[in-house]
């Protein structure tokens, strides 16, 4: 079977690039060929590049503060800082012709998918998708006969973000679908209440893969072991959490490192390009597999603590959307690994432990409900 998936568009991402790996690898070992749309993240508008470059320029030359004025990097600026990430994405997952716009998605249908999966990731959620319509097949002609399925797609949030329009509009497509997986609990509430469609919820894909498939591909680079121990993954630092990551080095003994640029390019601007560039989705892998303990408030970040049975503390995350963490927590029964407040009981929680036996039963469980939901959806 000839199988299209729909997900968001390419970045650095390393969750995201990775689950994008992983549909591909658990489809591709049932013996189907497999594409995914292939289109990147536009950035932002010129409007929006306009007013901030003004902005920037009057503080900087005006006013005298060390601000960047330029905070965007250029085409050839965003492929230097993209280029280990990137290698990833087009020696491992297999592509389809790279759309220039989400009008380009009506081209796609030149190429006679037998089947089309939706997801995973935040698919569903409007802020982080270029023309919603399309994360619902809305590019397919009425009654076109392929087959049409979402796995693990996720609003994000547990509350709702669409519009009246949107609403009624993705209302209409997901009832074409032969069936609906989400990876929160809250999405099977959602499709109910604002869809009428009944929806079950499965395991990121990320988790269908065997470790050992991850251990490979780190392997084949051949990359140096970290010799410090506590692995802080944080897309959102601030003091507060800063503050929180000593704690735990004074407790642990242990010094921290990570598997992030050493800058973003908003922050330093092209003068320091070279700290912006991201590191291989390798090396970001073998950041869990060396580590001893991990701190991150991450959804993807979370999982691969749990792939590799590392002891971890996940920060909530209310602006990237709670409810991705407290479904995959409650599914392993690791509810008190959430941090949401930043305080003395972190030093109490430190010395709690993770019966990895009973979380890695757990996976096995819902690894194969999953591949299951999966192999039936297409093969029915």
């Amino acid at each position: 079977m000839k199988i299209g998936i729909v997900t968001l568009p390419f970045n650095s991402n390393y969750g995201g690039i990775l689950q994008a790996y992983a549909m591909q690898s658990v489809l591709k070992k049932m013996g189907h060929k497999v594409l995914t749309v292939n289109r990147t993240s536009k950035g932002e508008s010129w409007m929006f590049k306009t007013l901030s470059f003004g902005k920037r320029f009057v503080q900087r030359y005006c006013f005298g503060k060390k601000v960047v004025v330029r905070t965007w990097p250029t085409k050839k600026e965003a492929t230097l800082i993209a280029q280990h990430t990137r290698k990833f994405i087009d020696e491992h997952i297999e592509l389809t012709n790279y759309l220039n716009s989400e009008k380009d998605f009506k081209t796609l249908q030149e190429q006679k998918f037998d089947a089309w999966v939706v997801g995973s990731d935040q698919v569903w959620r409007p802020k982080y998708s270029p023309e919603i319509a399309n994360h619902y097949l809305g590019f397919l002609p009425q009654n076109e006969g392929s087959k049409k399925i979402s796995y693990a797609a996720s609003f994000g949030v547990d509350s709702w973000e669409y519009s009246n329009k949107e609403t009624a509009a993705c209302k209409k497509l997901i009832e074409q679908f032969d069936a609906v997986g989400v990876r929160e609990l809250s999405g099977i509430d959602l499709c109910e209440k604002y869809f009428n469609i009944k929806a079950d919820q499965f395991l990121d894909p990320t988790m269908l893969v065997e470790k050992e498939e991850y251990i490979q591909l780190v392997e084949n680079d051949n990359l140096p072991m970290h010799n410090k121990k506590l692995l802080t993954y944080i897309l959102d630092r601030n003091p507060r959490v800063l503050k929180m990551v000593e704690m735990v080095e004074k407790q642990l003994g242990f010094e921290s490192f990570s598997t992030m640029p050493k800058n973003f390019f908003r922050n330093v601007g092209r003068k320091e390009l070279d700290q912006c560039i991201c590191p291989k989705v390798t090396e970001w892998i073998k950041g869990f597999m060396d580590a001893e303990f991990v701190i991150t408030d991450s959804f993807h970040g979370t999982v691969f603590c749990i792939i590799f049975n590392k002891p971890f503390f996940a920060l909530g995350n209310k602006k990237r959307g709670m409810s991705r963490f407290t479904t995959l927590l409650k599914i392993f029964g690791l509810e008190d690994r959430l941090i949401t407040e930043i305080d003395d009981s972190i030093e109490l929680k430190l010395q709690g432990k993770i019966d990895f036996d009973r979380v890695n039963k757990i996976l096995d469980t819902e690894k194969k409900r999953s591949i299951d939901y999966l192999r039936a959806s297409l093969n029915s």
